[in-house]
């Protein structure tokens, strides 16, 4: 079943974030993994949740997202985006 991971991010060095989204991009397509939302603008519909960018990929399955996400492919930019944002991340099962 595709699977979504879903970043709820707060950049806090917008420049230094630059260097993580130009690493990360060519992870996600190696594990066949495309961007369904990357940033853009958010509107809150119910509840108090506030989020400032929100990125979705796609990937095959649940498996691939999570080999995708600890991949040492991936390690570099994870590591980035760590160090210029905070982030939450879910993966979730959907059609």
């Amino acid at each position: 079943m595709t699977a979504f991971v879903i970043f709820d991010v707060e950049v806090t060095d917008p420049a230094g974030y630059e260097g993580y989204k130009q690493l990360a991009a060519p992870t996600v397509a190696l594990y066949g993994g495309e961007y369904i939302v990357r940033g853009g603008k958010t509107e809150t519909l119910e509840g108090n949740w506030n989020p400032i960018r929100i990125v979705v990929l796609r990937f095959e399955n649940m498996e691939r997202a999570k080999a995708w996400i600890n991949s040492q492919e991936y390690s570099e930019a994870r590591a980035l985006r760590h160090k210029y944002s905070i982030s939450k991340a879910i993966v979730v099962e959907g059609a």
